[in-house]
């Protein structure tokens, strides 16, 4: 696998550590048209992991919080400590032993990557731990095989934009190709997370499995034309191009009030309107912060009128990826 941009040094020795604290950031996929293909890094909100060794060999998840005691705690079960022991177990470093703790800053099954951003913190830590001996590049399967245990499917369309950080393009799987898309300058997202339940498993069983030539040519031309726009830093082309005439229309079944969301994003000045992921949470582009603002502001008020709890969140795109704290 190559991410198609300038590439990181080859793994060089570094000292290893005791102990790290990492966020990784949730991310939006799809961008509308670009199912399974585009996603972004938000810089809020994120999941945190604190990784210390331990004089045992093995991974061990002492304590999880923010997930309402949702999560296995089995170290075998868990995305974050199950890849964490395959990286180990491909770096023959089995003689390591470390104990974790997992910090969760956004619900679980919010179509914000959750899973994605757990996973990619306990494996960007433990590489941060050992002194770097992976690059991001060699990290991403290991993400993706997170991705396969927490949904049944190792896709990288979250787990990509998290790890790199930007607007990445999963240009194919076999063989891997990772590219990374320019980010135009004053781009802000909307993201708002109504409190409602929609599995991603569900949601992805609705999706057709045959198309419409004429659908496919639009749904083509969309993508084109986004990923055209984010390379020209073209808002309106970019605009224009965030419409989905295959996934959306059967998805936004599952959410209540999305197109009273979108109308209300829109008329505040959205450059464009969407699923995030799989759903519930939905995003907007602005191309400013005040815009970017308003939108969540308004459909926060929204969908509180309805009755409906949410939580709303304002982000540039996060360019950096994981961090340690």
């Amino acid at each position: 696998m190559e991410l198609t941009t300038e590439k990181e040094p080859a793994g060089k020795a570094r000292k290893e550590k005791d102990r790290v604290h990492v966020f990784a950031p949730a991310t939006v996929a799809n961008l509308v048209c670009g199912f399974d293909i585009l996603g972004l890094a938000l810089d809020e909100p994120g999941d945190e992991v604190i990784m210390e060794r331990s004089d045992r060999p093995g991974v061990k998840l002492l304590k999880i919080t923010g997930d309402d005691g949702r999560l296995p705690l089995d170290p075998a079960k868990n995305t974050v400590s199950a890849c964490v022991q395959m990286l180990l177990k491909h770096l023959n470093r089995e003689d390591v032993g470390v104990e974790i703790e997992l910090h969760k800053h956004m619900p679980i099954g919010s179509g914000l990557g959750s899973s994605a951003a757990s996973t990619v913190a306990g494996l960007f830590a433990i590489n941060q731990l050992l002194g770097q001996p992976l690059t991001k590049q060699e990290l991403l399967p290991f993400a993706m095989k997170g991705e396969e245990l927490a949904c049944g499917h190792g896709h990288a369309d979250n787990v990509a934009p998290s790890l790199f950080g930007g607007i990445t393009l999963i240009k194919s799987y076999e063989p891997l190709e990772v590219v990374s898309i320019p980010v135009p300058k004053s781009l802000y997202c909307s993201v708002v997370f109504p409190h409602v339940d929609v599995p991603t498993r569900a949601a992805r069983q609705m999706i057709r499995s045959k198309i419409e030539l004429k659908d496919a040519v639009v749904q083509w031309g969309n993508i084109a034309g986004l990923v055209s726009g984010l390379f020209m830093s073209d808002y309106g082309l970019i605009g224009r191009s965030m419409q989905d005439v295959l996934i959306e229309p059967v998805r936004a079944i599952l959410i209540p009030e999305f197109y009273e969301m979108r109308q209300t994003a829109m008329a505040a000045g959205a450059l464009g309107f969407g699923i995030s992921g799989s759903g519930p949470s939905v995003f907007a582009f602005a191309d400013n912060h005040p815009t970017a603002s308003d939108i969540t502001r308004q459909i926060v008020q929204h969908l509180q009128s309805k009755g409906i709890d949410s939580n709303g969140y304002v982000s540039a795109v996060n360019q950096q990826g994981p961090r340690e704290l």
